[in-house]
């Protein structure tokens, strides 16, 4: 999220990025780090962004104290910070605050109910930022894929390897979770939308439309070129993981379509991902 939101915001003839720091660069659990980073740049920026979050959902089940200093502390300190500079924070948070029985999408107003770790954390970070000011903005999204290790990469890597002969046999990938897969980049657009609107306060930003992992699977898996490829349906319940998953992810996001903030549908977003220069099919190739 954060190389697609740089990417953005390089191509922007009017926005400018005074800092970008990795995690080296700044520790945003630690208020010294925090402090001094703002008071090293060299003019006090006008929005900050914070795609920073511990994501390993199923590692934050036993790394609690880590994932709630990233998740929730750090989100907090940023809060506190940007207010004092008069910055507007943008701050990234996830479907993940939801327990995923609804039967239709997830508004912003609906109860919370968090059944992870992640979730959790996430959840406290979002009241941390907007305790500070509530003009700050909160943007919930879901199931995000670009630039990095994500869904789409697993998949097209076990492509690779059963067309290397390093494996054979079906895939099998989970079909009773629904989604909204989003693309890294139009998310990045659509935050830079946000922010011009004005809008502050909560907000749900996916790509269009719903999916199961399993539709994600088969749409990489058809352009990858093997169609042929068989993908075996799952249940949640078969993988046993430790953190346990929305069955149903996908945000109702009307408010942001309300400001003209609409994001294009999930399957567009997914094809340019795995035709553009940095589709995991072209990297694994060359």
């Amino acid at each position: 999220m954060g190389s697609a939101l740089v990417s953005s915001l390089n191509a922007s003839p009017v926005d400018r990025i005074i800092g970008s720091p990795d995690h080296r660069g700044l520790d945003i659990a630690n208020p010294e780090s925090v402090s001094r980073f703002f008071g090293d740049l060299s003019e006090p920026p006008d929005v900050v962004v914070n795609a920073a979050a511990y994501t390993h959902v199923d590692r934050c089940e036993t790394e609690i104290d880590e994932a709630t200093q990233v998740n929730a502390v750090a989100p907090g300190l940023l809060a506190a910070e940007c207010r004092s500079i008069g910055a507007k924070l943008v701050h990234i948070s996830t479907d993940y605050v939801f327990p995923g029985e609804a039967g239709r999408p997830y508004r912003e107003d609906d109860p919370t109910g968090p059944r992870s770790t992640y979730g959790r954390t996430k959840l406290e970070g979002e009241e941390r930022v907007l305790s500070k000011d509530s003009g700050f903005l909160v943007v919930r999204t879901s199931w995000v894929f670009g630039r990095g290790r994500n869904f789409i990469g697993a998949i097209i890597g076990q492509v690779q390897l059963r067309r290397n002969g390093e494996a054979d046999g079906p895939l099998r990938v989970v079909d009773d979770q629904r989604g909204s897969p989003t693309y890294a980049a139009d998310l990045a657009e659509g935050l830079r939308a946000l922010v011009a609107s004005g809008g502050g306060g909560l907000f749900h930003l996916s790509n269009a439309g719903e999916a199961t992992w399993w539709d994600l699977a088969r749409l990489c898996v058809d352009e990858a070129g093997a169609p042929e490829l068989e993908i075996e349906r799952l249940k949640t319940k078969d993988l046993d993981l430790p953190a346990p998953r929305p069955a149903n992810s996908v945000l109702d996001c009307s408010k942001a379509a309300a400001l003209g903030v609409v994001l294009r549908d999930w399957r567009e977003g997914a094809l340019e991902y795995l035709r553009s220069e940095a589709s995991p099919m072209n990297v694994r190739s060359g």
